[in-house]
This record gives structure tokens, sequence and C-alpha cells, in this order.
């Protein structure tokens, strides 16, 4: 083989190799963001519901109820994303 074609050879590895570790990054990039959100809507969630059961003591069952599904989905949203970005 002419050593220019050898050259050309390697130069093709080199550049998929850096395309897929350049994939790679990005998919770990998605899936922290998305996973980082998913952390910071269950915060929220857990903060107001906190409020409202500091404003209404009552209703603390419902609030619980409601608080526990929206953490349920954002948890779901963040593992979603998780799987999905790789």
């Amino acid at each position: 083989m002419p050593r220019a074609r050898t050259t050309e050879i390697q130069q093709y590895r080199t550049t998929t190799h850096m395309l897929n570790i350049i994939a790679e990054i990005q998919g770990n990039i998605a899936s922290a963001f998305g996973l980082l959100g998913a952390a910071i809507g269950v915060g929220l969630i857990g903060q107001k519901a906190a409020e409202a059961v500091g404003r209404n003591p009552a209703a603390s069952g419902k609030i619980l109820v409601q608080a526990i599904i929206g953490m349920a989905l954002a948890e779901g949203l963040g593992i979603l994303a998780l799987f999905l970005a790789k």
C-alpha cells in the first residue's frame, strides 16, 4: 500500500474516532441536562407542597397526593432523558 494511501486511512480513522467521542459527549451532556431538570422540578414540587401544607394543614392529604403525582411525572421525564439521549 502506498504511503499516501496509508496516511489517508489513518486520518479517516482518527476523524471517525473523534466524531464518535464528540457524539458520546453530546449524549452525556443531554442526559445530564434532562436529569438536572427533573431534579429541579422535584425540588420545586416539594418546596411548594411544603408551603401549601404550611398555609392549609387540613388539606395535607390532597396536597401530598398531588405532589407525589407531580414528582413521579418529573422523575419519569428524567429517566426518559437518561435513556433516550444516549
